[in-house]
């Protein structure tokens, strides 16, 4: 009878561990149908306050500053601070990373994905 090997230790996440965990809450995030609206609506109109996403989509102003902040913490989007208002924007370096994580193949300078009728184009400076 052979010996059973010891397991690793579950302590020691390798590299590839801790992207597969990134990634996962990165889709956790985006598994949101008020998320994803206002990921859509920051896409198509650029910057906007919290009020301002408030009247588009319909929801209470707690509601999208959550939603804000999980954006937020997945490197999604971004604000910037204007008097009391935030203004927030689509953060370029999350998308970047996910773009280059699920299309590695496509042209640096420019990579566009389709979803329906909408299109996301995403250029490198």
């Amino acid at each position: 009878m052979k010996p059973i090997p010891p397991r690793p230790r579950k302590s020691a996440k390798s590299a590839n561990d801790k992207a597969v965990k990134k990634l996962a809450d990165l889709f956790r995030s985006l598994a949101d149908e008020n998320r994803l609206q206002i990921i859509r609506l920051l896409m198509a109109k650029g910057k906007m306050h919290v009020t301002r996403i408030c009247e588009e989509i319909g929801e209470s102003q707690p509601a999208v500053s959550h939603h804000l902040t999980l954006l937020r913490h997945a490197n999604l989007v971004a604000y910037e601070r204007d008097g009391k208002f935030n203004h927030y924007y689509i953060a370029s370096d999350g998308v970047q990373e996910l773009f280059e994580h699920f299309f590695p193949t496509a042209a640096k300078s420019q990579q566009t994905v389709g979803f329906g009728d909408l299109e996301v184009t995403f250029r490198v400076r």
